[in-house]
């Protein structure tokens, strides 16, 4: 597939990093070189230098003869111009386009079949949000996200010491996960999957991920020891798109506070926020902490722009009493740093986003995709069709589909009903089926049992 990729900035990067391994043509456009010969260096992809939004400069890239366009410049005006004019120029490549800004997101009309000429709107910043907000209903879990309409969650916890989890074996754990429904679809030791059978044995450190119905959730956790108190206070570190965001879809239900050093952006959402209390001051400075009862906060949300800020802020919470401390990176290699510092769970904007723009890059007919792992590892919602030749699924049973080692079925969803998935199961056209690829490089797999009709 020949994709062209509109910004080379931090979510650019990213997504070029990610669909460059996978055998397809990546062009990434950016007007900043230096940008651009970093991602030479480190991806086998071309690039071209301009303005992403200019005629000639999307000619020079190869959008006439582009399958897809995904415009996530630093400026909203500028990815949906590029639509625009690729709308007018071109046949219509498939167009995804990052929108930051709420005016424009809360009229989507504007991107109606009169509107502006964009296939998908994408906005990170309420990827993220959404990503954290979870994280706060079910404040025990490392990663949670929703399959199926959210009729299905994807969950992980992490294993301590003399947990109910450490030292068993999966098939010990059938007694709680019972019916089928309920599935343990991986496990990361050290970051580095292992085999998931009923021998496997869960250590101390590893993070294990189930897949069950939503409603189950909760008394899962529970069995698990892993359902912690709900989370009431909370101090958000910056007022940026994510933090503003998140307050709004807190404030009403929780007591929230903000932090934010930019007198002007502290300023304005004050004003748009009505419940918030915004607190103009360093997110690190451990005497404010300390005036505003971190030992008495429930969750500090470091989500600045600044991963360095965001862990000092977070690891400073921790020590001074936070219950738990959430720190967004948006750089993965930071994550290694996290160790030691009492950070509860560290969010990635790219790999959080990565996977609503990889969804409608997959060539099966694929309905969702979570990236995970640092974005090693995928869990992807795959819907059946019959076939003529025997890469479809439909009319097979489950222990007669031969996927590879590292590719574990999670949930079956027929007529919007989550059903018991056992080895006699026979798969029907229009099933959703989630699964779990513990290597990125294993999803062409499932994509040739996929195909649309």
């Amino acid at each position: 597939m020949k994709i062209l990729i509109l910004g080379a900035g931090v979510t650019g990067s990213s997504v070029a990093g990610a669909l460059a391994s996978e055998e397809n043509d990546i062009v990434v456009v950016d007007f900043r070189t230096e940008l651009l010969d970093a991602l030479k260096e480190r991806f086998d992809i071309a690039t071209v230098a301009g303005n992403a939004a200019h005629p000639r400069v999307l000619e020079q890239a190869g959008a006439r003869t582009a399958d897809m366009i995904i415009a996530v410049t630093d400026s909203d005006e500028t990815n949906m111009l590029a639509c625009v004019i690729i709308n007018a120029l071109y046949s219509r490549p498939k167009t995804i386009a990052r929108v930051r800004a709420v005016d424009y997101l809360k009229n989507p009309q504007l991107f109606g079949p009169n509107g502006i000429p964009v296939d998908i709107v994408i906005s990170p910043e309420q990827i993220v949000m959404e990503a954290i907000r979870n994280l706060i209903e079910f404040p025990g879990v490392q990663h949670i996200s929703d399959f199926a309409d959210g009729l299905v969650r994807l969950f992980s916890v992490k294993v301590v010491a003399d947990g109910s989890l450490t030292g068993k074996k999966i098939k010990s754990l059938k007694e709680r996960l019972v019916g089928g429904k309920i599935r343990v679809v991986a496990i990361f030791r050290q970051g580095i999957p292992l085999t998931v059978n009923g021998e496997a044995v869960i250590e101390t450190g590893d993070e294990v991920f189930f897949v069950a119905p939503r409603e189950e959730v909760r008394r899962i956790l529970k069995e698990l020891n892993k359902l912690e108190a709900p989370i009431r206070r909370i101090i958000i570190a910056g007022g940026g798109h994510v933090g503003k965001r998140l307050a709004l879809a807190l404030e009403k239900d929780h007591q929230v506070k903000i932090i934010e050093k930019d007198p002007i952006r502290a300023k304005k959402i004050s004003n748009d926020l009505d419940h918030t209390v915004v607190l103009l001051a360093d997110c690190a400075d451990e005497a404010l902490l300390l005036d505003e009862s971190i030992d008495s906060t429930d969750l500090f949300c470091a989500i600045t722009e600044n991963d360095g800020v965001n862990i000092v802020s977070a690891s400073l919470a921790k020590s001074l009493g936070a219950r738990k401390a959430i720190c967004l990176l948006n750089h993965v290699s930071y994550s290694k740093l996290l160790p030691g510092t009492g950070i509860d769970v560290a969010v990635l904007p790219n790999q959080e986003t990565l996977g609503s723009i990889l969804k409608h890059v997959r060539r099966g007919d694929v309905a969702q995709v979570s990236s995970l792992c640092g974005g090693t590892a995928e869990a992807i919602e795959a819907i059946a069709h019959q076939s003529n030749d025997l890469n479809s699924v439909v009319g097979f049973r489950v222990d007669s589909i031969n996927f590879p080692e590292g590719i574990v079925m999670g949930a079956l969803i027929r007529n919007q009903q989550v059903i018991s998935i056992h080895h006699e199961t026979v798969f029907e056209e229009g099933d959703h089926v989630v699964m779990f690829a513990m290597d990125k490089k294993l999803v062409v797999n499932i994509e040739k049992k996929f195909q649309p009709l």
